[in-house]
C-alpha cells in the first residue's frame, strides 16, 4: 500500500492512501458564510460524522474586472481550505469554471457578455481565453494544498452538470486538459443529474451524480455506465433552494433520512449539497428561467442540516446519529450554538432620494440608443455588473411607452420624478400622461439575478437591452447613470451632509438611515420590515442582500461579526414604500412552505 497515494476510482471502491476510503462530504460555501463562522460551521460538521468538505469557487467574485484578482479577506480561498484540513477534512474542489450553484450568470463574470457573440461553456476563442486566464491563477493558489503537496485537496469537479447543456464536444475535454497542462495531478470528477449523465464518459474521469430520491434507477444507471468503479453522490440535494414571490421549499427530515440511509447501506459515497447553504449576499443570487423568469431569494438556507444562521437542525440531529455508525471513532462533541437578539426596533432618522444620490455616482454615460449594463463605459470599460441602472432621456408628449420586452428585469418609470408605473416581464407598456411641454422621462432598471442554469445564459445582459418607444417612435438621447451600489458608493453616500430630516416628505425611491446602537457585545440577528416595499439593505457598509414584500422571506440575516459595540450605521434603499420603522427578530420567517418531496422530479430542475 502507498501512502503517498491520492484518491483513486481504480476499482468498485475509492481508495486514499491506498486504504479504502468513503466519502462522507458536505457543501458550505465560503463565499456565503461570513468569514468569523468558517470554523463554527466546519466543526459543526466534522461533529455531524464528515469526513471532506466540499465547495464551489465562484469565478464572478475572485475576477470581478478582467484581469484584476481577489483572494482576500472573505474571498480567501487558501485560508478556507487550510482551516478544512485544520479541522480535520479532505477537500473536493469544485473550480467551475461554471458552478451554477443559484448564484447570478452561475459564477461567470459578467464582463464576457460584452462580446456580443459570446457562447459561454463552449470551446468559443474569447471564453476559453478568459477560462484560461482564470485558471492560472486559480490553480497557483490552490496548487500547495493538493493531496501531492501534503494539502487536503483530493479530488476536483470539472465544471458542473454539463451533459444537460452539452453545446461542445471538445468542451470538457478542454477543461481537463487545461487543468492537467497547470499541474492538477488529482482525481477528476464531474456531476450530472439523471438528464445529463447520458452525455459521454471521458477517460480518467470519473462520473458522479446528483439527486433527491433514488427514484429511475439511477445509480444502478451510474453503476452500468461505468462498470467496477466507485459510486457516489455528488449533490445528494438536502432541500431546496427558494424564487420570489412562490413558497419557501421544505424537505422533511424523515424523507431525506430514510434517502441517504439507502445510499449509505448500498456503499455509496454522498455529498450532502447542501450541509450549510447561507445567504446570497449583496446582489449574488442567481434565477430559473425555464419560460418564465424567477429570481432566487437572498437566503440561501436551502432547509439544510445546518440553517442559514449555524444552527443545528432536527435533520443535524438525525444526520449525525447515522452518521456515527459509519465512523470508527467517536464523534466530536457539538460546538455550541450562537447566541442571538431581538434588539429594540429602530427608526430612519435621515433621508436622501434617489435624485439627490446621482451626485455620489461616477460620471454619467451619454448615448443616442440605451446601452445594456454590461457594455457601459464603468468600472475600468469592464461595464456594469450588479444593482440598479437609471436610464432617463426627454420626451415632449404622452401615450403608450413600450419595452418591447426590453427591460432586463424590472423597472420604475417616472415622468419629472413621479411614478407613473412598472414594467418587467409582464408588463411591458405603460400609459404617460399628456403636457405641452418637455418632460424627463426617467427608467430605473433593477438587474433581479443572472439565469443560473439552463439555456439561456448567453441571454442574460441587463438593464434596456433593446429599443423602447414611445407611440411607435423609438426613444433617442439618453443619459445612463450606473447605480451598483459598490462599497465606495455607500461610503460617499453615507459621508455626505446632503441627508435630509424631514421624514415626513422623504420620497420614494430613496435612501433611508437609521443608527442602531449596542451597548454590549454584538449578536447575531434578523431585521425585518414589515412595512415596506422591495429594496436593499447596508450595515456598516455590508450589503445584507434583497428584501421584497412578496415574500417568501420576510427578513434578512445578520451576522454579530457585521455589529460593532457603540454605533451602527444602517442604510436602506428602498424602491416602493418606505416605512422608518426597522425592526429585529431572533428568529428568521420564511411564510408558507411547500414539500419538495411532494413537487414532480422534473419541477425542481
Amino acid at each position: 500500500m502507498n501512502s503517498c497515494e491520492g484518491l483513486r476510482a481504480d476499482s468498485s471502491q475509492f481508495t486514499l492512501r491506498g486504504e479504502p476510503f468513503r466519502i462522507l462530504g458536505g457543501s458550505i460555501h465560503y463565499f456565503r458564510v461570513p468569514r468569523p463562522y468558517w470554523k463554527d460551521r466546519l466543526l459543526k460538521m466534522k461533529a455531524c460524522g464528515l469526513n471532506t468538505l466540499t465547495t464551489y469557487v465562484p469565478w464572478n467574485l475572485h475576477e470581478p474586472e478582467r484581469g484584476t484578482f481577489n483572494f482576500q479577506d472573505q474571498l480567501d480561498l487558501r485560508a478556507y481550505i487550510s482551516l478544512a484540513a485544520e479541522t480535520g477534512f479532505w477537500v473536493i474542489l469544485r473550480p467551475g469554471p461554471y458552478i451554477c450553484a443559484e448564484w447570478d450568470l452561475g459564477g461567470l463574470p459578467s464582463w464576457l457578455l460584452q462580446d456580443k457573440d459570446i457562447q459561454l461553456r463552449t470551446t468559443y476563442p474569447g471564453f476559453v481565453n478568459a477560462v484560461n486566464l482564470y485558471f492560472d491563477k486559480l490553480v497557483s493558489v490552490v496548487q500547495p494544498l493538493m493531496f501531492e503537496n501534503g494539502g487536503p485537496i483530493i479530488a476536483l469537479q470539472l465544471e458542473n452538470e454539463y451533459g444537460s447543456y452539452a453545446k461542445d464536444d471538445e468542451y470538457m475535454p478542454f477543461l481537463k486538459n487545461c487543468l492537467q497542462s497547470k499541474g492538477v495531478n488529482e482525481l477528476l470528477l464531474t456531476s450530472d443529474n439523471w438528464e445529463g449523465l447520458r452525455y459521454r464518459r471521458m477517460e480518467g474521469v470519473l462520473k458522479t451524480i446528483n439527486l433527491q430520491r433514488l427514484s429511475f434507477g439511477a445509480i444502478q444507471h451510474l453503476a452500468c455506465m461505468q462498470p467496477q468503479k466507485p459510486l457516489m453522490v455528488m449533490e445528494y440535494w438536502s432541500g431546496w433552494f427558494d424564487v420570489w414571490g412562490e413558497h419557501h421549499h421544505v424537505f422533511h427530515a424523515e424523507d431525506m433520512l430514510g434517502v441517504v440511509s439507502e445510499i449509505l447501506e448500498r456503499g455509496v459515497s454522498i455529498n450532502l449539497y447542501m450541509f450549510h447553504g447561507g445567504t446570497n449576499f449583496g446582489f449574488m443570487n442567481g434565477a430559473m428561467d425555464f419560460g418564465t423568469y424567477k429570481p432566487q431569494v437572498t437566503s440561501y438556507d436551502y432547509d439544510a442540516p445546518l440553517s442559514e444562521a449555524g444552527d443545528c437542525t432536527l435533520k443535524y440531529e438525525i444526520l449525525r446519529d447515522l452518521f456515527s455508525r459509519y465512523n470508527s471513532e467517536p464523534l466530536p462533541e457539538v460546538p455550541s450554538p450562537q447566541e442571538r437578539k431581538a434588539y429594540e426596533p429602530v427608526c430612519t432618522q435621515l433621508f436622501l432620494s434617489l435624485w439627490d444620490a446621482v451626485q455620489f455616482i461616477d460620471k454619467p454615460c451619454r448615448s443616442e440608443r440605451p446601452i445594456n449594463m454590461e457594455n457601459l463605459p464603468v468600472n475600468n470599460n469592464n461595464g456594469q455588473s450588479y444593482g440598479y441602472t437609471l436610464y432617463e432621456t426627454t420626451i415632449s408628449s404622452g401615450g403608450a411607452l413600450n419595452s418591447g420586452n426590453n427591460i432586463r428585469d424590472r423597472a420604475l418609470v417616472f415622468l419629472d420624478r413621479e411614478y407613473v408605473g412598472c414594467l418587467d416581464y409582464k408588463t411591458h407598456e405603460v400609459i404617460l400622461p399628456d403636457a405641452k411641454r418637455e418632460r424627463t422621462l426617467a427608467v430605473l432598471v433593477e438587474n433581479c439575478g443572472r439565469v443560473n442554469y439552463g439555456k439561456a445564459l448567453d441571454n442574460q445582459r441587463k438593464g434596456i437591452v433593446g429599443d423602447i418607444v414611445l407611440n411607435h417612435a423609438p426613444l433617442r438621447g439618453f443619459t445612463i447613470f450606473c447605480f451598483d451600489l459598490k462599497p465606495s458608493f455607500i461610503k460617499r453616500l453615507s459621508s455626505s451632509g446632503q441627508w435630509k430630516t424631514n421624514l415626513k416628505s422623504g420620497p420614494v425611491p430613496g435612501f433611508f438611515q437609521a443608527k442602531l446602537v449596542l451597548d454590549s457585545p454584538p449578536k447575531d440577528t434578523f431585521i425585518k420590515l414589515p412595512n415596506w416595499g422591495k429594496g436593499v439593505v447596508f450595515v456598516n457598509g455590508q450589503n445584507l442582500g434583497r428584501y421584497w414584500f412578496i415574500g417568501p422571506q420576510h427578513f434578512l440575516y445578520l451576522p454579530g461579526p457585521w455589529l460593532r459595540s457603540g454605533d451602527n450605521q444602517i442604510i436602506i434603499f428602498e424602491e416602493e414604500k418606505a416605512d422608518g420603522k426597522i425592526m429585529f427578530s431572533e428568529n428568521p420567517e420564511y411564510g408558507k412552505t411547500i414539500d419538495v418531496y411532494k413537487l414532480p422530479f422534473c419541477s425542481l430542475l
